[in-house]
């Protein structure tokens, strides 16, 4: 007889970690691969690490409804773990979504709802809360849940201490969609001793799309909120730095990125460049960490490869 969580536990994989120079910016970062998890993004982390606890408690079981609102990558990665679980899964999601997002998760056999671009992520939260009553669904609430940021903690953090030869982290940089990546990672980096600062990369647009949520999304860099979520709000970081990058700067350096041989998506561009200025505003020789979150294909459509 199959057990889906051992088949979920061993779809879990460490991502390499790297240092990256690339020659124009002209200092090291290292970056945590987060694109070669199975889904291709980072947010098989939270996907898996939820839906495997509701297993556990007994919350859901095979046959199951799931329903999340995101941009994206998580409605990715919860359409992976959920035909993994035998579980049935809609993706809630703008429609102004790339359509390359819509034919992943078709293809793990999950449905999906789109809602009025215009009126962002907020509609898709609204949409799955409705869905998730009326049919008794599991809703992973990715914006407010605290097992986002605990994910990152003991997952992604660990990992980190365990591969970065200095055994410390000076600074951490992550763009902001939910909070989870940098909340998460940076706790546990906390807890383990290291007086790591917190970078929050801000993606900066001529036009952006307001969110009901205080939140804004980048129209050129999908997946990144212009504002804090609430379980970034909680958190409470001390030390928290946050430096604004060109959505223009951020897409050059993604292209060179995956012309280094990095097949990233413009949030991984985002981070780099924001590393890369604490680096060089910290002074000395920091140990600098950031993520490449996602992977390039879910992007042909949009402007990085235009």
């Amino acid at each position: 007889m199959i057990d889906p969580l051992a088949i979920l536990a061993g779809s879990r994989v460490t991502t390499p970690l790297v240092p990256i120079t690339l020659p124009e910016y002209g200092v090291p970062v290292w970056c945590k691969l987060e694109f070669l998890n199975p889904s291709g993004s980072t947010k098989d982390r939270i996907a898996r690490y939820i839906l495997s606890k509701a297993v556990r408690s007994g919350r859901l079981k095979p046959g199951d409804r799931v329903v999340e609102a995101s941009s994206g990558s998580t409605s990715i990665a919860f359409a992976l773990a959920s035909a993994q679980l035998g579980l049935s899964f809609t993706a809630i999601m703008p429609e102004s979504v790339s359509p390359e997002r819509v034919k992943i998760i078709k293809a793990y056999g999950a449905k999906v709802e789109l809602t009025p671009a215009d009126e962002g992520i907020d509609a898709s939260i609204k949409l799955a809360e409705k869905l998730a009553a009326e049919q008794d669904a599991f809703w992973p609430q990715q914006f407010s849940n605290p097992d986002n940021a605990k994910a990152h903690r003991d997952e992604t953090a660990a990992e980190v201490l365990c591969q970065i030869p200095s055994g410390y982290v000076d600074i951490f940089v992550s763009g902001v969609g939910t909070g989870g990546t940098l909340v998460g990672v940076t706790q546990g980096l906390l807890s383990a001793g290291c007086d790591v600062v917190p970078v929050l990369a801000r993606p900066v647009s001529n036009k952006l799309i307001s969110d009901v949520e205080c939140c804004s999304f980048s129209k050129r860099i999908p997946g990144v909120v212009d504002g804090l979520s609430d379980i970034f709000q909680e958190a409470q970081l001390q030390k928290l730095i946050e430096f604004e990058i060109s959505d223009e700067d951020a897409i050059v350096a993604t292209r060179r990125l995956i012309q280094a041989g990095f097949p990233v998506g413009p949030s991984s561009g985002l981070n780099y460049l924001a590393a890369v200025r604490a680096y060089k505003e910290r002074g000395g020789t920091p140990v600098c960490l950031t993520v490449f979150p996602d992977r390039m294909e879910r992007y042909f459509s949009t402007d990085l490869f235009q």
